[in-house]
């Protein structure tokens, strides 16, 4: 398998993450293994990397690639199941904790994942295909206000409920099996100058939706700050608002030390602060590096450590 990678921000992610060439470190998002390849040659010959995918060929390609690396081992597992993967690891906490949210360019150009509008393929979008509902599922059998509140909820979209109702009536005459037979209904409403945006949006929608990307995101933090060592550092490259605004919430709640209401006359919460942010604005690609990988464009990172 040929695989087209580009790892984003991949010196400063190894740059922010790895502080202890003997450390302990786990990339949630192992992929094709760019980031996590960076992390093994920061690493000396004592250090350990915990590296997981959900995705089966992603989980496969990188089993081969890193098989003669005894200081890596690979789980096909979601990455909120951090803390099962570090039990059966006999693992009490780690240096560094890695993800990128992004969804790979082997999953993008790769004609038969179903995640791209550009390429005509069964309508999926499952990252893990044992999932029992996939994005066909969900336009075919959802109500119109269901496919409504995902579509804007997930995808931002303003014309959510326009796309819900035309979406609803094709269904009607013929079942939505591909992702090209979703594109035309879309494109169809849609002035042209806005294709793109729209059919991104609503598939990004769909694709957050069955995954359940969000929730499971809030999981893996909160999971992944309780197992960082004091000083150990969790870096996260997010590509939309949704998962950005998440990262971000997350990390300034663990920086507080009081959440009592405003106004209380003594502090009652008991807060402690857990993290120290590194990143006061997130880090995103330069000019160079979105020539060279046009995805980059909307990644963001950003980095805090355990307190």
């Amino acid at each position: 398998m040929t695989v087209p990678h580009i790892p984003v921000l991949f010196e400063k992610c190894i740059e922010f993450l790895a502080s202890n060439k003997n450390g302990i470190y786990f990339d949630g998002t192992l992929g094709f293994g760019g980031h996590s390849a960076g992390i093994l040659n920061y690493m000396d010959e004592n250090g350990i990397l915990i590296a997981s995918d959900v995705d089966q060929d992603a989980f496969s390609f990188s089993k081969k690639k890193f098989a003669d690396d005894k200081r890596i081992k690979i789980y096909n597992m979601n990455f909120s199941q951090i803390d099962i993967i570090a039990k059966i690891e006999s693992i009490q906490s780690f240096n560094g904790i890695f993800a990128d949210l992004g969804v790979s360019s082997f999953q993008l150009d790769n004609a038969e994942s179903g995640f791209s509008y550009r390429n005509n393929a069964p309508l999926d979008l499952r990252m893990d295909k044992s999932k029992v509902i996939n994005a066909a599922d969900v336009v075919n059998s959802f109500s119109e206000e269901d496919l409504a509140n995902i579509i804007f909820q997930f995808g931002e979209e303003k014309n959510s409920r326009k796309i819900a109702k035309v979406i609803c009536d094709a269904r009607r005459e013929k079942k939505i099996q591909t992702t090209f037979d979703l594109s035309k209904i879309i494109t169809d409403i849609t002035p042209q100058r806005f294709h793109i945006k729209t059919l991104s949006r609503v598939f990004q929608a769909l694709r957050i939706y069955v995954n359940d990307e969000l929730n499971t995101l809030k999981l893996f933090l909160q999971k992944s700050i309780e197992l960082l060592k004091p000083e150990g550092r969790i870096v996260i490259l997010s590509y939309h608002s949704l998962e950005d605004r998440i990262v971000k919430e997350a990390f300034k709640y663990e920086t507080l030390d009081c959440i009592c209401p405003p106004g209380s006359p003594i502090c009652t919460c008991n807060k402690i602060p857990r993290l120290k942010i590194i990143t006061k604005k997130p880090v995103v690609p330069d000019n160079q590096e979105i020539e060279n990988n046009f995805r980059s464009r909307s990644a963001k990172l950003r980095a805090a450590e355990r307190i």
